[in-house]
Formats: C-alpha cells, structure tokens, sequence
C-alpha cells in the first residue's frame, strides 16, 4: 500500500514539475530523450551529385534539456558516403521548412567517419529538427544505407543517446533497366 501512494505522488509530482536534467556522477543525460523521427534523401539513384540525406529528430517536451549536438555514423552500405560538411543545414521542422536553425561547428572523426553537428544556440526540448547532409555524391552501388544517430545534451560531459538507425535506399539504376525494358521489338 505504502509503495502504491509513492508511486501515484510521483506520478502526480512529473506531471507539474517541469522535467529537470539529470546528472549522474557529472554526467548530463536526458530525462525523456529524442525520438529519430525518420530519413530520407533528395536523390536514391547510385552516383547522384545533388542529393541531399535528410535527418528528423524530435526532442519531447520532457527531455529535460536542449539538444547540443548530433552524431550521425554510416554503420551499413556496400560504398562510404562521403559529405560536403561546409553544406551542412539544420530546419526547425521537417524537411520542407526553410526555418534555418543556427549551427556552430560541423566536424568529421576521421576514425569512426561520424559527423558531428553541433546546435548554436542549442534546440529546445519539445522541437522537431531537421539536418540536411549534403553527399558529394551518392553511392557507387545500391543498397540499404545504415546511418546510427546520436543525440547529446547540453553540459560536459555530456551523454549520447543512441536514437537508431537511419536509413537511406539507393537504387542502382542498371539492374532496374535490365528487368523493365521491352520484350519485344516492334
């Protein structure tokens, strides 16, 4: 019984307190963290020049802090997708929105080949977010694409969450040519 009115006081309590972040040994985590809403990409065509990967994140309303910064690391794929980092954008929505959001510094970890993105100012808790990567080209081959998306929260240290895998189809357009062309020949 005691258990039980411990649990609905606290249950009363999250629900008119705002979310406060949570530190654990110094250690800045979120208290609901975002969610990887999906990808998606411009172009799904092997060798496109002008594609662009998109990635939708949305940070709940009781994530108890802002969102920093945002790693994204091809995990899966046949070919390494290279990016142009100085084309790097961030929308506040989805990707139809030209409601650019300020980013500070976009860097690549040689080792891992991970992109980082970091928010200047950070994005608020209860925000979509888009962050549009720019390839300096699409895949050699077609295949699934394996993108691992981490989200950080503001302070330092800070922990990443790993929200998932973002996934990015690209079609190798021969082997399309190959089962949909004519049978016969007029």
């Amino acid at each position: 019984m005691k258990s039980q009115f411990a649990a609905i006081v606290f249950s009363l309590l999250s629900l008119t307190l705002p979310a406060q972040a949570v530190q654990v040994r110094g250690t800045t985590y979120f208290v609901s963290p975002p969610r990887l809403v999906g990808a998606s990409t411009t172009q799904n065509h092997v060798y496109a020049w002008s594609a662009t990967y998109y990635f939708t994140l949305e940070i709940p309303d009781n994530s108890g802090e802002s969102l920093q910064r945002v790693t994204i690391a091809q995990d899966d794929g046949v070919d390494r997708v290279r990016f142009n980092l100085k084309e790097t954008e961030a929308f506040d929505g989805d990707r139809r929105s030209r409601t650019k959001l300020g980013l500070g510094e976009v860097t690549l970890d040689e080792k891992t080949k991970a992109v980082t993105v970091n928010f200047n100012p950070p994005v608020p808790a209860g925000k979509r977010v888009t962050i549009a990567l720019a390839p300096e080209r699409n895949p050699a081959y077609g295949g699934v694409y394996l993108f691992g998306v981490t989200a950080f929260p503001t302070g330092d240290p800070a922990y990443g969450q790993f929200l998932g895998f973002g996934r990015i189809s690209i079609y190798d357009n021969r082997f399309d040519s190959f089962f949909f062309r004519p049978r016969f020949r007029h």
